[in-house]
């Protein structure tokens, strides 16, 4: 199922240059199986049509207190209790004064009168007018009510000034609206850490050894832990991943970065995920210049790297293990072998021959094998979806310890 599957979402659209963008964020939703309604002041029609947004949305766009919507008798009432989240992007200075004193004068603030849903406002004006004390005290009683706000960030503005009140990054829209919609508090209590990524291994000054892994299944991980409400930690090599809102990032490159980040850090945590691909091997030794191509007959004397679930196996306790393993050869007596050498709870097991499965893809297909034998076999699915449910038996497994 999509992030997003069974969400109903309201968007707020207020008039501001920032409008245009919200296109992105209604496809961007739609993608992850989100069902959008689109409702807008009269002002954001002068920035854009509200054929736009219906066609994106695939829905009738709001834009009356008295309009007959074949979804919504009473619109403002019917849509208040229909959202599961309203996102009110842009939100321009005067609707964040509105909704701040009780105003209800057009459509968008009377259904957010109206609402028990969560509402998340992302301010959008000139720097001067996000500045104003007035508004600044407007964004801080919404926030005494409980209203989730999304600053700005700095940068040109559309009136060629430089400064705050630029609408948000979409990613960041993004992450904050699936914290307020599919947020949950099962593992608040709960520290997770988390590997991800390939390790780098250098044989001179200008070449590495390393492996495929794009580091998206572990950043996917610290998303869907994270989103239970568990404090995470993570440790990543090399990539150009962002990780999710409050999910601490350590950065690592060689494998025994690696070693000693975890090694450091596990006995704090009540959760290990493995899902780093960590070099077994690494040169023996490192050139200090670049090796010349006329050295046809190269050869590289190889070491073995820290088996970081090895050295911890003995050490377990009642923490919960999880790691992953790449097999492409009789894969499920080599998966059995790991998880009981490494005292696993549970172990991810990939295929990179399966077509979408393995490194540098959005999609995976394992088997889940836990510690009694189990084995579950997973369709080819969105790592972010794999991510939920593998942080689902970590569920499991707090609630028979």
């Amino acid at each position: 199922m999509p992030r997003f599957a069974n969400k109903k979402i309201l968007i707020g659209v207020s008039g501001g240059i920032a409008a245009y963008k919200v296109g992105e964020i209604i496809r961007e939703l739609k993608k992850e199986g989100a069902t959008c309604r689109v409702v807008m002041t009269s002002a954001a029609q002068k920035f854009m049509t509200p054929l736009t947004f219906k066609t994106l949305s695939e829905a009738p766009v709001l834009i009356d207190l008295f309009l007959d919507d074949p979804e919504f008798n009473i619109v403002h009432i019917d849509a208040a209790r229909w959202a599961d989240g309203i996102l009110i992007c842009p939100a321009s200075a005067n609707l964040i004064g509105k909704i701040a004193n009780g105003i209800a004068d057009d459509l968008l603030t009377t259904l957010v009168m109206a609402t028990k849903a969560p509402v998340l406002l992302c301010p959008a004006m000139n720097t001067q007018m996000y500045l104003n004390p007035v508004v600044q005290a407007n964004l801080k009683k919404l926030i005494q009510f409980n209203y989730q706000i999304i600053e700005p960030t700095a940068g040109e503005l559309a009136c060629k000034e430089e400064g705050i009140g630029r609408l948000a990054e979409k990613s960041t829209i993004l992450n904050a609206l699936k914290k307020i919609v599919l947020g949950t508090s099962e593992l608040k209590d709960k520290k997770i850490l988390i590997t991800a990524g390939r390790t780098e291994e250098a044989w001179d000054v200008a070449r590495i050894l390393t492996n495929r892994s794009s580091g998206k299944m572990g950043f996917a991980l610290a998303e869907a832990a994270a989103l239970k409400g568990a404090k995470v930690g993570l440790i990543s090599g090399p990539n150009q991943l962002i990780p999710f809102p409050e999910v601490e990032l350590i950065r690592v490159t060689t494998a025994a970065e690696m070693a000693e980040a975890v090694l450091q850090r596990w006995h704090q945590y009540d959760i290990l995920i493995m899902a780093a691909a960590v070099a077994d091997f690494r040169p023996r030794t490192v050139s200090t210049h670049k090796i010349k191509k006329a050295h046809a007959q190269l050869s590289i004397e190889l070491e073995p790297t820290t088996d970081i679930l090895a050295e911890l196996a003995p050490q377990k306790g009642e923490k919960i293990f999880i790691g992953f393993a790449v097999e492409t050869d009789n894969i499920i007596e080599s998966a059995k072998q790991k998880l009981k050498q490494k005292n696993l709870d549970l172990i991810v097991l990939n295929n990179p021959l399966e077509p979408g499965a393995g490194f540098a893809t959005d999609t995976n297909k394992v088997f889940l094998i836990d510690r009694t034998g189990t084995i579950d076999a997973l369709p080819l699915m969105p790592k972010s979806v794999l991510a939920e449910r593998i942080i689902e038996r970590v569920i499991e497994f707090i609630n028979v310890l």
